[in-house]
């Protein structure tokens, strides 16, 4: 039976986290980077290149293939003055990230406005090569607005539109602008499907070289997509969990990967970064739903955020994957579509993932949350570590490889 995180006071899960700490660059060699060891409760220091030797025999993991958009756009007015829009989801004519980014002519998205006061009336323009994007404000909603873009070339999705007028989206925390080399560094290099608006950072620090060592080692590896949202910097302002409201992600995995995870429980399986965990865990969720409720449409797969703790008796992994699969053959899928809420705190029973491979998080976050889930009260010794022994944090900081 779980214990409920919503009584969960946030202000338990602090630490003081100097600035100077916060790694505001990447290292020149993604796998230099350093990894906290923390298993059975001990903690070693090793680099990344290690984690190959250091993954339990049989492992199978799991990475998210998501790829950071250049979701800033920066409109300049016939005055001079700058107005930002930062791209969040889109509306429509699609809500899937994967169809809006293919996109053509124009579409509606959900964004944030920077100086919106300065935007008195009538569209904003940005030029480009051969062509224009236009914005159009449609409806202000609470703390964001509604923007219509049309651009022509009209055949250009806006997957390309972003890409030839867009800006990576740093995290807020890094403080500086953006360098040439943030474009590279700042996506895995596996990312494939375009719709993040923040990189699964722990994917970062991979390298082929890596990948390799992983393969002699028999190490398997398989990849969903979770598009990590602007939600995931969000902090939580509530004094209890149950008044924070977890932010939507969109989810996508294939039947093959719901298959080979099905085979492989028993052994362990290890997400790379809290968005495959939370992935994986929501897979989890999706076929515990569909055995209550078999019926529900496609558009309807969501997983709220106290699902798992509200349900009196889940059933076992292989039933809950089994399920999926069967839903996946009903609906003559290959790929299954779905959003999650899911908050993964203390007092959550993990269904499929046996450690995880991370970054190290702000003070007060969800992710931090996550982490506490997995190692329980050890998080306060991996981060008095990291913080002892010079770890660089955030984003762009060292890796650690948890198992519980």
């Amino acid at each position: 039976m779980h214990t409920n995180p919503k009584n969960l006071a946030i202000k338990d899960f602090v630490y003081e986290l100097p600035d100077e700490r916060i790694a505001k660059f990447p290292l020149p060699e993604r796998d230099q980077s350093r990894l906290l060891y923390c298993r059975n409760h001990t903690i070693a220091d090793h680099t990344f290149q290690d984690l190959p030797e250091l993954l339990p025999a049989g492992s199978l993991l799991v990475f998210n293939n998501t790829k950071v958009v250049q979701a800033r756009l920066i409109f300049r007015k016939p005055t001079g003055g700058e107005v930002e829009i930062f791209c969040l989801e889109p509306v429509k004519p699609h809500r899937e990230v994967q169809l809006a980014m293919q996109q053509t002519r124009s579409c509606t998205w959900k964004c944030l406005v920077g100086n919106n006061k300065r935007w008195k009336e009538g569209p904003l323009k940005i030029f480009f090569e051969g062509g224009v994007v236009t914005a159009e404000r449609d409806a202000q909603q609470d703390g964001h607005f509604l923007i219509r873009f049309t651009w022509t070339p009209a055949e250009l999705t806006f997957a390309e539109v972003l890409e030839r007028c867009g800006r990576l989206p740093l995290p807020p925390y890094l403080n500086r602008e953006l360098t040439p080399e943030d474009r590279t560094r700042y996506q895995t290099i596996y990312a494939r499907n375009e719709g993040a608006v923040a990189a699964p950072t722990a994917g970062l620090h991979f390298t082929d070289n890596v990948m390799n060592a992983l393969q002699t080692r028999g190490i398997a590896s398989t990849y969903l997509t979770l598009h990590v949202g602007a939600g995931t910097f969000k902090p939580v302002k509530a004094d209890t969990m149950e008044a924070h409201e977890m932010h939507a992600e969109q989810l996508m995995v294939s039947r093959q990967v719901v298959a080979q995870l099905q085979q492989h429980l028993g052994r362990p399986l290890i997400p790379v970064g809290t968005t495959s965990m939370r992935s994986l865990e929501s897979l989890y969720w999706l076929g515990a739903l569909l055995l209550l409720q078999p019926d529900l449409r496609p558009e309807e797969l969501h997983i709220t955020q106290w699902l798992p703790y509200d349900t009196k008796t889940p059933p076992a992994a292989t039933e809950a994957l089994q399920t999926l699969l069967d839903y996946m053959d009903r609906h003559q899928t290959e790929h299954l579509h779905a959003s999650t809420q899911i908050i993964i705190a203390p007092g959550y029973t993990f269904k499929l993932c046996n450690g995880l491979v991370t970054n190290f998080h702000q003070p007060e976050s969800t992710l931090l949350l996550l982490v506490a889930a997995l190692i329980g009260e050890d998080w306060k010794k991996v981060y008095r570590h990291a913080l002892d022994h010079d770890y660089r944090f955030l984003s762009y900081g060292d890796s650690s490889l948890l198992l519980p």
